[in-house]
């Protein structure tokens, strides 16, 4: 009885054959078909054997259920061809002759500054036609005085000339009056002396006839000497007209030589005088550098040595120039010496700007890369990605030395001479991305 009843309860836990299918494709359990029994019956063993089947079965599922891995396992991917994920240029890193620098600073000065000064003096200054940093040609006319006075000046002059003119013609006429009558004094006194000498007249008559002529010819040098007095003042007035032409001409104020307008140094309605520029000029617009070098590196500055000059106020300042002059005195307070470097003429530059200057004292050999290939990072270093085989990009860090020309570095470390680095188109790569090169390969 009790048997019967505990293989009633066997069977009550049995799982429908739905159910054991499930378990069995879960945990992938080959189930193995049992041998069918002897002929004779046995009923009693099916529910048994079925039970027992059953318990091992789920042991078994139990067992490969905690044996189970809790994620998937890595699978090793299949070895592919990555695409190129954009098409890049290259550059080699080459050796090059790198220029080793002095840093200085000073101030923009011009080379040679020129004063303009007015050549008419106590007139008010009525135009300037020209602003400060503007380029001007030699002959220029570059402010315009009050002309008026002398305009009014020259009117009266011109009709003082005419009035004297007037006057020696006057005196010309009287001239030749004198002259007439001179010679009708001689032609009488001639005549009044055949008589005298005849005795028709008396010797007193001809006294008053040579008398009369004597007086003539003084009259003709007279007229002659004020003739000689009206034509000297004929010459004052044209003179004095040609002096105040002159002036006038001078109420133009013209550039002495061709540059650069440095400074304006008065106003419309200024009076001009001969002490006071009106404007200073850079003569050809030639600028130099004025910069302090410490006397322990004297040593190291030659005359001609290139020299780099920039601007923190302004980054499109960048220009070359040369080193013409090193003073011969060094400033006993500060120990430093004047070096004068010549400069290109620019608008960007004015006198009196500060500036520093990289003055080249020797040249090593060094390698250089294109600036575009160098990447700043945020933590201040820099990277370069470098072509490898199969045209992978792997980047690397570098350290960057001296600018070399307008579009090369120094390259101090992390790279060797050959190695290819990626220019256009560095700034859109990652490390290990495939690239098609379509140029400097």
């Amino acid at each position: 009885m009790s048997e019967t009843v505990n293989i009633a309860e066997s069977q009550k836990t049995i799982p429908k054959r739905e159910q054991i299918e499930e378990f069995e494709q879960e945990v992938e359990i080959d189930i193995i078909p049992t041998p069918k029994p002897p002929q004779r019956s046995r009923g009693w063993l099916v529910p048994l054997l079925v039970g027992t089947g059953l318990g091992v079965g789920l042991t078994g599922l139990g067992m490969t259920i905690m044996n189970r891995p809790t994620t998937k396992p890595v699978v090793a991917p299949q070895s592919v061809n990555l695409a190129p994920s954009m098409s890049v240029t290259i550059a080699s890193a080459e050796l090059t002759p790198v220029a080793r620098t002095l840093s200085v600073t000073g101030t923009v000065n011009a080379r040679d500054l020129i004063p303009v000064l007015p050549q008419a003096t106590g007139l008010q200054i009525k135009q300037i036609l020209v602003d400060e940093g503007d380029s001007v040609k030699s002959g220029q006319t570059l402010a315009v005085l009050d002309s008026s006075v002398l305009q009014t000046q020259i009117a009266q002059a011109k009709a003082e000339v005419e009035s004297n003119r007037a006057v020696v013609r006057q005196r010309q006429a009287s001239l030749a009056q004198s002259r007439a009558t001179l010679a009708e004094a001689n032609s009488n006194y001639q005549r009044y002396r055949g008589l005298a000498d005849a005795g028709a007249i008396s010797r007193q008559e001809l006294e008053t006839r040579s008398t009369t002529a004597t007086t003539a010819r003084e009259a003709i040098s007279v007229a002659q000497a004020n003739i000689a007095s009206a034509e000297a003042d004929v010459r004052i007035s044209l003179a004095r007209v040609q002096q105040q032409q002159t002036q006038l001409n001078q109420t133009i104020v013209r550039a002495p030589a061709s540059g650069v307008i440095a400074e304006q140094t008065a106003q419309v309605g200024d009076v001009a005088n001969s002490t006071q520029k009106i404007f200073s000029i850079i003569q050809n617009g030639s600028l130099e550098l004025q910069a302090k070098v410490p006397a322990t590196n004297l040593n190291q500055v030659k005359i001609n040595a290139p020299t780099v000059v920039t601007s923190d106020a302004d980054s499109r300042l960048r220009l070359q120039g040369n080193v013409r002059e090193i003073a011969p005195l060094v400033d006993p307070q500060s120990r430093e010496a004047t070096v004068r470097i010549d400069l290109p003429a620019t608008a960007l530059l004015r006198p009196g700007m500060f500036a520093s200057g990289a003055i080249t004292i020797n040249n090593v050999p060094g390698i250089a890369i294109p600036a575009k290939a160098v990447l700043p990072q945020s933590d201040g270093s820099a990277i370069a990605f470098v072509l490898t085989d199969g045209d992978i990009v792997r980047s690397q860090k570098i350290t960057v030395g001296e600018a070399i020309g307008k579009n090369n570095v120094e390259i101090v470390n992390g790279l060797k001479i050959g190695d290819r680095v990626v220019v256009a188109g560095a700034g859109y790569l990652k490390d290990g991305d495939k690239v098609q090169v379509v140029q400097g390969k």
